[in-house]
């Protein structure tokens, strides 16, 4: 154990660093835009061309990284994101930082296949939880870090678009001076989407939902605290909350999936993050504490949608098909991150920024109601042949890729003893 982590400590150092860059650019950009008075609208463009070069990165970037190696094309993408957060800085002009975000997400992409299938190769079947559970935190760590600079110094000013750069080159430092080997090229998924429909209708559905519900918060989040009057300390403690609560819940959350049928405990999650999204909407919460309160109930159900998601796609699906599945989903997921600002900024800027959690709401109800009609159309699969569930980072300001689904392999994904799983679970 200790061997595999030594051979990955360069890179796990650089990753931290990475996303620090990654929290802290991601909240400030809105915030910033805010005071410039840009439209709600704008701002979730911002999100909408991240979302959309982090799709196309998944797709082309492995073919850069195929052809010049993992080192320079780590550090290749990296001083792109760098380069990016400090002209962000320079040009305060939203038609240049929505294009500009558009090149961070698929550099972004890049960044993530590089680390994940670095991390997939180095660690063994006896280390590869503990490894990826590392990895885990040292993102959230690293989101949460960069999140929590924002009070400390004015937004109008560039330091910290000079200190996004900052953390970016020194995530870039660990691997390019390190002499630990390199992995091997990135493999190739083919992806089939209407295959994968017929897999799991509930977890294509449910991502694309989920995708939407999240890539909304994710980019609009600190534009609708600003929005409600919170300060820009309230923000950061609100964003970051939610993603530690997500990360709390992810255990309790998984267990229960493994007892019961998945598509319950979906629906059961997704009607308590309606439910509190609508609570946000009808209330209008004028108390600070209450309003992040519900906003935190929010995140810790709304965070653990997509793992679940996940596991009940791959209870139907044999083991070698497991990259594939996954491939599939995060494609969804990225299109439904695409979606959500896009609809979101438009609503909050018609209606009023509490109203960011009326699409948050109705993309969960979708996924409640789907689930029930689901359930009562297709038996469960029982749980001696269920894949055992893993927790997975889905926190807003970080999406997946279809390497991290590769790190842990499922333990018990049993595939049954007809070809066609429909044929057996109805």
């Amino acid at each position: 154990m200790r061997r595999n982590l030594l051979s990955v400590a360069a890179l796990l150092f650089g990753t931290l660093f990475l996303f620090m860059g990654n929290g802290l650019q991601g909240i400030l950009l809105p915030v910033r835009g805010n005071l410039e008075g840009y439209a709600t609208t704008t701002l979730g463009l911002l999100g909408t061309s991240w979302a959309a070069g982090f799709v196309v990165g998944c797709l082309v970037a492995p073919k850069l990284v195929r052809r010049v190696g993992h080192v320079r094309a780590f550090s290749g993408f990296i001083s792109i994101i760098a380069i990016i957060a400090l002209v962000s800085g320079i040009i305060i002009d939203p038609i240049w930082w929505i294009a500009l975000r558009a090149v961070t997400g698929f550099s972004t992409a890049g960044t993530s296949m590089i680390i994940e299938s670095w991390l997939n190769e180095r660690a063994t079947n006896e280390s590869r939880g503990a490894i990826f559970s590392l990895y885990i935190g040292i993102t959230l760590l690293g989101v949460v870090g960069g999140q929590m600079m924002i009070p400390l110094e004015d937004v109008r000013t560039p330091l910290l678009f000079m200190v996004c750069g900052i953390f970016y080159c020194i995530a870039m430092l660990p691997t390019t001076l390190s002499t630990a080997a390199s992995p091997q090229p990135l493999k190739a998924v083919k992806l089939d989407l209407p295959a994968l429909y017929r897999n799991s209708p509930v977890s294509c559905l449910g991502i694309l939902m989920v995708g939407i519900a999240n890539g909304a918060y994710g980019t609009l989040g600190a534009v609708f605290g600003a929005g409600a009057g919170l300060s820009d300390a309230s923000i950061a403690i609100m964003m970051s909350a939610t993603i530690f609560a997500g990360a709390l819940m992810q255990l309790p959350a998984g267990r229960l999936s493994d007892r019961v049928d998945r598509r319950y405990v979906l629906a059961v999650m997704s009607a308590v993050a309606a439910v509190a999204g609508l609570l946000i909407v009808v209330l209008h919460p004028s108390s600070p504490a209450l309003l992040i309160g519900l906003v935190i109930l929010y995140g810790a159900v709304a965070n653990t949608l997509y793992p679940i998601a996940v596991a009940h796609a791959n209870d139907f699906a044999s083991a070698e098909d497991f990259v594939k599945v996954s491939g599939g989903l995060l494609l969804l997921y990225g299109i439904g991150t695409v979606i959500g600002p896009t609809i979101g900024g438009p609503v909050m800027a018609m209606t009023s920024p509490h109203a960011l959690f009326l699409v948050t709401a109705l993309s969960h109800v979708f996924i409640t109601a789907y689930a029930i009609i689901r359930s009562r159309i297709r038996a469960a699969v029982p749980a001696s042949e269920r894949d055992t569930y893993t927790t997975m980072p889905t926190g807003t300001s970080q999406m997946l890729t279809p390497e991290s689904m590769s790190l842990v392999e499922p333990m018990s994904n049993k595939p049954p003893e007809s070809d066609d799983p429909a044929v057996k679970y109805g």
